[in-house]
């Protein structure tokens, strides 16, 4: 699915914070991510959340959700020419990214600064000119914008954020548009699709495994379309 390679560095108000590069190689092509770490298993998870050192935002690691949601993208191809899309808590950004390589008009959104400059910077590193970026705060959100699909990894994790999710998925969804969640089957995750689909949404499944081959990580990809 990829794999790891240099490092580099980005110039913060608090430092130098030091990036390494992953390869991705779907169907021909490569893209090259930058981030603080891959958190592809669970024991990376585990490691990364009980640490105690002052920490920076999740966003800028890189997620199997993240690796997970890109090749559902290069799945659909040319499908994506043309479509408005909007990604949710960017961080790193390989899906949009993605999404902008095969012709999609992407918006790329994030809460924190961090993950929105390692954003920039990789779509400038794999040559993407054509995305918009934007911080923006799920609690205050204020986009009237309708997208033809609306994309996130792993955003589901955080319960006191699902009436927000809610209803930025039910305002800024275009008539016959999807959604495109990737997820690592989190038991939280699953309670808001759940209620998602009592509400009449149909949801469609994809499962894809992600990260060591010793040790992989289930991810689902979960397509929701409004009744």
């Amino acid at each position: 699915m990829g794999e790891p390679n240099d490092q580099t560095s980005l110039r913060t108000s608090v430092g130098d914070v030091p990036l390494e590069e992953y390869h991705v190689r779907l169907a021909g092509r490569e893209w090259t991510i930058l981030h603080t770490g891959a958190v592809l298993s669970d024991d990376d998870e585990q490691r990364l959340l009980t640490d105690t050192s002052p920490r920076l935002p999740y966003g800028v690691s890189l997620w199997p959700a993240s690796l997970a949601l890109a090749h559902d993208l290069v799945a659909r191809g040319d499908g994506l020419r043309g479509l408005d899309i909007l990604e949710l808590g960017a961080g790193t950004g390989l899906p949009g990214i993605i999404a902008a390589s095969l012709g999609a008009r992407v918006v790329q959104t994030d809460r924190h600064d961090l993950p929105m400059s390692v954003c920039r910077r990789n779509a400038a590193h794999n040559g993407v000119a054509t995305i918009e970026h934007r911080l923006a705060d799920w609690t205050l959100w204020d986009d009237p914008t309708r997208y033809d699909l609306i994309i996130g990894a792993d955003v589901m994790y955080a319960e006191r954020m699902h009436t927000h999710l809610r209803r930025i998925f039910e305002s800024n969804l275009r008539p016959g548009g999807r959604i495109l969640l990737a997820d690592p089957f989190r038991p939280v995750s699953l309670a808001l699709l759940q209620a998602i689909e009592t509400d009449g949404w149909t949801i469609g499944l994809t499962t894809w495994r992600v990260g060591e081959h010793t040790a992989p990580r289930q991810v689902g990809n979960f397509e929701l379309t409004p009744r």
